[in-house]
């Protein structure tokens, strides 16, 4: 993706597309950029055993982690962001985890869609920031 200057006139028709997409859609590319952020700080923890790394990066990315995550930030989130964990958690699923429950797997889809949100908006710093906050929280368990 090309990195463009944008103005204010582009940042509202930006922010009005983002408005009209189905939330499941942030979720599927928050998912894969959740993934990414968790594999590549597994990576710098030097456990030099695939099958740690992949042990430590499926727990951080499970439904259930991913739902304590969403408990832990919530109160941080901006208004903007809240709406968008509201929109999603109204959304029809269309299916489920078979690993977990139906409250866990809404919150897991709920932060996904917020993680793949803001990585659409080009927001990074506030996308790095919940990013980070997700890592340190389970991090002190």
């Amino acid at each position: 993706m090309d990195i463009i200057e944008k103005n204010d006139e582009d940042e509202k028709k930006s922010t009005n597309k983002l408005a009209q997409i189905n939330p499941l859609v942030f979720a599927f590319l928050g998912d894969s950029v959740h993934t990414l952020y968790v594999r590549e700080n597994v990576i710098k923890e030097s456990i030099n055993k695939l099958n740690d790394y992949n042990r430590k990066c499926n727990f951080l990315c499970r439904a259930k982690t991913q739902s304590k995550i969403l408990d832990n930030i919530y109160d941080k989130l901006m208004e903007t962001e809240k709406d968008l964990i509201r929109r999603t958690r109204n959304t029809k699923l269309h299916h489920t985890s078979k690993n977990s429950n139906l409250i866990d797997y809404k919150k897991a889809t709920c932060f996904e869609a917020l993680v793949g949100y803001l990585y659409l908006k080009g927001e990074k710093e506030r996308l790095n920031q919940i990013l980070k906050m997700s890592i340190e929280i389970e991090g002190k368990k």
